[in-house]
């Protein structure tokens, strides 16, 4: 009987070292289901296809995330949903991430190209590539340290994964880092009138725009999304270096507060402060059949 238990709790403290609470669970899937069904009717009614593969992508693998840890806190010693859940919600973030660089591009392209380092497409191109990337290696680490099977070696390969993982988000906190400096030159030469390529003519399509009340609000709202993001990825810095078994991420309320509220307040932001509604508003930014550009 003792050493039943004995291998009942190793399991158990090789995988969460507690147990999920299961209404906590319940209350976040609620709210990414809400804010991924709002982000789809207004990606639909908008006609932004590049936020399927973005934050609607970002919401779906939030819910199958938070699907796993609720099965988890019925079924706290089962293999498959902590799996699941650890790299769902390690990977989740990164496709919106993504949101935020395409639409500095758009809007580097509406205020003038001529004030960016980089043209939109490279910002886009680049910037998307490094998320690709982060996104890759933080799945692979997650994936290994999850599956790390009950044995002798378990808890370093499981310290490995944690480590590779790290490795993805610190990749991407450079990425987001790189991103700000770039995106704060551009918004101070276009506030001065500075432009990059002053002695370049200036084709009619990437004449000095106008910042108006929508672009500004929209600014703010990737500004305090960006901030969420980063307070995310600090939390799974120290919570990877800490290895798969550390304190930190062995404090529930840890990853609640820091990884779910942080993404769900990102995901909640975007809905309301939406590119449709704030970069789209009118028929300057649409192309001919109606899509936003």
């Amino acid at each position: 009987m003792s050493s039943s238990n004995s291998t009942v709790n190793d399991q158990l403290h090789l995988q969460y070292n507690y147990i999920p609470t299961e209404w906590i669970g319940i209350t976040f899937l609620s709210l990414f289901c809400l804010s991924t069904y709002v982000h789809t009717v207004q990606a639909l009614r908008s006609r932004l296809w590049w936020l399927f593969p973005s934050a609607i992508f970002c919401g779906s693998l939030e819910l199958i995330g938070w699907s796993a840890r609720i099965w988890s806190s019925q079924n706290p010693y089962l293999e498959g949903p902590y799996i699941i859940q650890a790299v769902t919600l390690v990977i989740a973030p990164t496709p919106l991430v993504a949101v935020n660089f395409i639409l500095l591009g758009r809007i580097i392209r509406l205020l003038g190209p001529q004030y960016s380092r980089l043209t939109p497409r490279r910002y886009t191109i680049i910037f998307v590539s490094c998320d690709i990337i982060a996104l890759a290696v933080q799945g692979t680490g997650g994936g290994i340290a999850a599956v790390a099977e009950t044995s002798a070696d378990s808890v370093s390969q499981a310290n490995l994964g944690a480590h590779i993982a790290l490795g993805g988000t610190a990749f991407q906190q450079l990425a987001i880092i790189v991103y700000c400096v770039l995106a704060a030159e551009f918004l101070a030469r276009y506030t001065w009138d500075l432009p990059i390529r002053r002695s370049a003519p200036v084709p009619n399509e990437v004449l000095r725009g106008t910042m108006d009340k929508r672009l500004n609000r929209m600014l703010q709202a990737m500004l305090i999304i960006t901030i969420f993001i980063m307070i995310r990825a600090i939390y799974r810095v120290v919570e990877f270096a800490g290895g798969w078994n550390g304190k930190v991420i062995s404090t529930q309320w840890l990853f609640y507060v820091f990884d779910g509220t942080m993404i769900c307040l990102a995901m909640f932001t975007l809905n309301v402060f939406h590119p449709g509604i704030y970069l789209c508003s009118d028929d300057s930014s649409k192309d001919s059949s109606g899509n936003c550009t």
